[in-house]
């Protein structure tokens, strides 16, 4: 229920205070595990996203904001949860899992951290994890524009990843992370150019 009102009251402010164009929601299966892999250009990028898919979206979310009480409070109950950067975090790792062992919808920004010139970066291996270790489809998203009052913002959502050769020749986790950056990057293309 938690989830719903933030979701719904953030929509209602997305659409009121920005102009959000969201194209590709069908290439997001309905049912069964996904594995949303986006870039991520500013703190409004998880609302803009969970508003704008039809299925409860789970984020990774550092660690640091679920110190604050209010803040920590209302993540968990939106889906999120913590992840330590800069360490191999085992049991953020083992929660994502299972989310998509349940045939859940799982988020990450396998950069880690903001691109503040708006530019993809190198991907780190996080997204490659979940990839292998799962059966998800993985589905790159890019974000282009800038979160702000009345700006224009472009949300694309491009076909899933084929992962099952990299998952039968069992791939390093960095080089499946290689291919779904390559992924989010021709996405970005089609979000830069509206």
């Amino acid at each position: 229920m938690m989830y719903n009102i933030v979701k719904y009251s953030a929509y209602f402010l997305a659409v009121i205070l920005m102009r959000v164009r969201v194209t590709g929601r069908e290439n997001i299966p309905k049912e069964g595990p996904v594995l949303l892999c986006s870039n991520h250009i500013s703190n409004f990028d998880p609302p803009l996203l969970a508003t704008h898919i039809r299925r409860k979206v789970h984020f990774m979310a550092k660690s640091e904001l679920f110190n604050k009480k209010v803040l920590g409070f209302i993540m968990y109950f939106v889906g999120a949860f913590p992840v330590r950067r800069g360490v191999v975090d085992r049991k953020s790792l083992k929660q994502g899992i299972q989310f998509l062992n349940e045939g859940q919808v799982l988020c990450l920004f396998p950069e880690g951290t903001r691109s503040k010139s708006g530019e993809i970066g190198k991907g780190l291996t996080g997204a490659g994890f979940f990839a292998l270790r799962s059966d998800a489809a993985v589905v790159p998203v890019a974000i282009s524009g800038r979160c702000g009052l009345f700006r224009r913002v472009n949300v694309v959502i491009g076909r899933p990843v084929p992962m099952q050769d990299l998952r039968t020749n069992k791939a390093k986790a960095e080089e499946a992370t290689e291919v779904i950056m390559e992924e989010i990057k021709a996405v970005h293309q089609q979000a830069k150019t509206g």
